[in-house]
């Protein structure tokens, strides 16, 4: 199957041979969103991108990668237009803030399962949006129906996955979950086996990188070689969890 523009960075993620393709993309594709939000091309000084990213917010663990990427200037006009849309809207929870009534039944026997007040229910929705997890959910979803597409017509990339490390549980799972919204019961048939077999052999490669890992602790294994191990534990909590570790 020719290369076309969608296709190349699923490619170039197998390529990189990581413990997880999806990983690989997921880092880019945030690097890539970080670098739009901050970088050279100074989107926050747009009035439109920075009137979404007012709306939508950023999640903690974004907070921490915007800071850390290091363009003070560029956190602080995000900061302070969205602090004006935030100041207004607390405002306006705080004029119809109405404090939830709790029957005496309700106190006495469910009192761990108290109704979430307004103040409350909008706090918790600004802390499920986030700018850059929704570009990246929205790109990434992309990705895997090119996966299923590209699985479907170009049998060199069924053995590019057959003869790769596998993927990390959490895009493994992804893909199962997907498979049966892409695959009839007959290709099903042919694809569950063998990502079921290329699974099983690469948490085995994995366990055996970590287990040796920790004999080469025992000062009697001082002298021998390092094998696979020395990242087995990066690698290990990639497989396991997801995610660039390093």
């Amino acid at each position: 199957m020719k290369e076309v523009l969608y296709t190349i960075p699923l490619n170039d993620a197998f390529k990189a041979d990581t413990e997880c393709p999806f990983c690989y993309i997921e880092d880019k594709l945030e690097q890539d969103t970080l670098d739009f939000v901050l970088g050279s091309c100074s989107s926050y000084m747009e009035a439109d991108v920075r009137a979404t990213t007012d709306e939508e917010g950023f999640c903690r663990t974004h907070f921490k990668k915007m800071y850390a990427y290091g363009n003070t200037l560029g956190n602080a006009w995000i900061l302070k237009t969205h602090y004006m849309k935030m100041r207004k809207e607390l405002d306006e929870n705080i004029k119809r803030f109405s404090k939830n009534k709790v029957s005496i039944k309700d106190r006495l026997f469910n009192p761990a399962s108290p109704k979430n007040n307004s103040m409350s229910q909008w706090i918790k929705d600004k802390e499920k949006s986030c700018y850059i997890c929704k570009r990246l959910d929205e790109t990434f979803s992309r990705y895997v129906a090119t996966f299923f597409h590209m699985y479907k017509n170009d049998h060199d990339f069924i053995n590019t996955v057959k003869n790769s490390k596998g993927f990390c549980l959490s895009h493994f799972g992804v893909l199962c979950e997907e498979a049966d919204k892409y695959f009839s019961d007959k290709e099903k048939d042919e694809f569950y086996p063998m990502m079921f077999a290329l699974m099983k052999d690469n948490m085995s490669r994995l366990q055996e990188d970590v287990n040796w890992l920790v004999e080469k602790f025992n000062y009697q294994n001082e002298n021998e070689p390092w094998k696979n191990s020395r990242d087995a534990v990066q690698r290990g909590m990639q497989k396991l969890k997801g995610g660039i570790y390093g």
